[in-house]
């Protein structure tokens, strides 16, 4: 089943009729709180471009750079089947417990951890693991609490419990730690205790525990599936997606603007992850264009063809995929990255349907400060197959 030229004209009209800015998300109140997470989906957008442009038959969305899953999140929600792909491993923990629904024993298995934590604190039961730069971001009372958090953790059976309860941690490391903050990578002095770290643990808990119950029904009893890839967009190949596919809705990563690795780096250390194996193969990341033999806007569209490749081969003939994409700064010269996907999407038979502009919220941060110099994005819609 495929849209026909009616549907897409209806659905055309109301993409470039509505306003795409969402001044009033209610993102702070909803599952899409409980981790920080750099310039992430506003919900609503997902939501309304999954209301327009999905056929509306039982085939799946993908989200080919799915971050911390609000697509995910939105697809379900819908009640469609969803697949997620993206080559962090913590982004795609976060979207992973998004969409999980959590035993009733949830925050009582995180009182239990919290209280054995303590006593292995008192006790000086502590393996403190080998991390980079370890002192300069946390005190030694701190990283004894965070170690002892994360050990009793992995001693958790239950594999979604475990899940959640790491992105709990995950979500106050830096809070506890001498960063000033999530985008500003200087160290301050907080004046911490180890009390500190168990309040916000508890608290992260505890907001966990209420975001996900306050899912939609729908969400919770929807039997259909929800995949998540771990893994670098440039090794995917069709098989790993393995389903029928409907509508792509996704925003990649613009060059030169966020660097999710470093966002993210002493998150991924405590809990296991190699921010450094993640910030070698990330699309845009900043350091790849200030290195010998720097990156250029010709390897994003590279990516970007790569990307496209296997929409391809994974997406019904008639559909549609909708990019969520800004420009770039890339030494002082500004790139638009709109025209990159248009030329990368028609060696593979997509053509422009629909393109239009929203104001980027003036709160969204990056570690790159030339970025907030982009302060408008475009909502790129494409049809896979010739009218």
């Amino acid at each position: 089943m495929t849209q026909s030229r009616f549907d897409e004209d209806d659905a055309i009209e109301k993409l470039q009729t509505g306003s795409w800015d969402f001044k009033d998300s209610a993102t702070r109140s909803s599952v899409h709180s409980i981790h920080p997470y750099p310039a992430k989906f506003i919900p609503e957008i997902p939501r309304r471009l999954i209301s327009l442009f999905h056929p509306g038959d039982s085939s799946a969305v993908l989200d080919p750079f799915c971050g911390s899953g609000t697509t995910l999140v939105e697809a379900k929600t819908a009640g469609l089947p969803v697949i997620g792909i993206d080559l962090h491993p913590l982004a795609t923990l976060i979207a992973k417990v998004k969409i999980t629904e959590l035993d009733e024993g949830f925050g009582v298995t995180g009182k239990a951890v919290l209280q054995r934590a303590k006593e292995r604190a008192l006790r000086e039961l502590i393996t403190i693991p080998y991390i980079p730069n370890l002192d300069h971001w946390f005190t030694k009372p701190i990283q004894k609490a965070l170690a002892v958090l994360v050990a009793e953790i992995e001693l958790v059976c239950d594999k979604d419990t475990q899940d959640a309860l790491k992105v709990a941690f995950s979500s106050i490391v830096v809070k506890v730690s001498n960063q000033e903050s999530d985008t500003r990578y200087a160290a301050v002095e907080k004046n911490l205790t180890q009390d500190d770290v168990w309040a916000s643990f508890e608290r992260a808990v505890a907001h966990i525990g209420r975001m996900l119950e306050s899912q939609p029904k729908l969400f919770i009893s929807s039997n259909y599936s929800v995949q998540i890839v771990n893994r670098d967009i440039m090794l995917v190949e069709s098989g790993d997606v393995g389903r029928d596919i409907g509508l792509v809705v996704t925003s990649p990563p613009y060059p030169n603007a966020y660097e999710y690795w470093l966002y993210h780096k002493y998150r991924m250390y405590w809990l296991g992850m190699n921010p450094i194996e993640v910030k070698e193969r990330e699309i845009g990341a900043r350091a790849h264009y200030f290195k010998k033999n720097p990156h250029t806007e010709h390897d994003f569209e590279r990516y970007m063809n790569r990307c496209f490749w296997l929409l391809s081969e994974v997406m019904r003939q008639g559909t549609y995929a909708c990019f969520v994409i800004g420009r770039s700064i890339i030494h002082g010269c500004e790139i638009d990255n709109e025209a990159i996907l248009v030329r990368a999407s028609r060696v593979h038979g997509f053509r422009l349907v629909a393109s239009v502009g929203r104001e980027i919220a003036p709160s969204r941060k990056s570690f790159n400060l030339s970025h907030a110099r982009i302060k408008r994005e475009g909502i790129v819609v494409f049809r896979l197959g010739a009218e």
